[in-house]
């Protein structure tokens, strides 16, 4: 009898401890003072921005299953795999990095690219079937207000110095008088608009007849690029960058639809605060 009522008593305080431990909950759903604390310290924001944000995942989680959108593994293994390659690594090689930087293990890798892509469904679902494209007008306009961002150089003209040896690429880049038969160079005219946007970045970043840093080279090695010429862009013209602009309007608009969805969702859903992070 004894052990019965301590097993009774075990049971109460161990759910005690789980109820005191709930801070929100949404549509059945509990947030955790632990979840937010967690967020705070992952995202680096506030309390109220972690608990605002986690509300806003927890709804998204609902949506998700009412509408029974599926992410299969291969799905989320793809998406690993073109992150990697656009990053010049293996997936071994990727999986190593995210752990190093983040603390990540492969699992919870794919945990959060899992989350991720079910989002990205669940958002196209609501979104696009109530976005119009961008007229004439909108696309004009657009261009007009960000013609800053749209003048960019033309094209680059750089030397691509590649290596095995990391090391020994950035002893050349420090000592370019130093004999290094070991390091292929190539020549090269970049344009700006068929590059990747991240090297487009790094080489509009780089003073002229310098070194970019040392990056992948997606082939098992590495690179980096000696800054020779900028060719600038004269009598930029809408027309040179009508995709973008289209891309750019129609992300915009997708971004405040999903606000104001979320917003009417939050506002008619049965969510209950309890306590708050002190």
């Amino acid at each position: 009898m004894y052990k019965i009522i301590l097993s009774i008593l075990i049971a109460f305080t161990l759910n005690a401890k789980i109820v005191d431990g709930v801070a929100i909950v949404v549509k059945g759903e509990a947030i955790t003072l632990y979840d937010i604390k967690e967020e705070m310290k992952l995202s680096h924001i506030d309390a109220k921005k972690a608990s605002d944000l986690l509300i806003r995942r927890a709804l998204e989680n609902a949506l998700i299953r009412e509408k029974g959108i599926k992410v299969s593994s291969i799905d989320v293994y793809d998406d690993i795999q073109k992150t990697a390659t656009r990053n010049g690594l293996t997936v071994s090689a990727f999986y190593e990095a995210v752990r190093n930087r983040n603390g990540l293990s492969s699992t919870e890798l794919k945990k959060k690219i899992k989350e991720k892509l079910l989002s990205q469904k669940l958002y196209t679902s609501i979104a696009y079937s109530s976005m119009l494209p961008p007229s004439e007008d909108e696309i004009q306009e657009y261009f007009d207000l960000n013609r800053k961002k749209f003048n960019h150089p033309k094209a680059f003209n750089v030397i691509i110095y590649n290596s095995r040896d990391k090391g020994r690429l950035e002893e050349k880049i420090h000592n370019p008088m130093l004999y290094a038969p070991d390091i292929q160079t190539q020549e090269q005219k970049l344009p700006y608009n068929r590059i990747d946007p991240k090297l487009a970045s790094l080489l509009t970043q780089t003073a002229l007849n310098s070194f970019t840093k040392v990056i992948p080279n997606g082939q098992n090695g590495f690179m980096s690029f000696y800054l020779k010429d900028i060719q600038k862009n004269q009598n930029i013209k809408e027309s040179d960058f009508r995709d973008q602009i289209i891309n750019d309007i129609m992300s915009q608009k997708r971004e405040q639809v999903l606000s104001d969805y979320f917003a009417r969702l939050r506002h008619n859903a049965d969510i209950k605060n309890i306590r708050t992070v002190e």
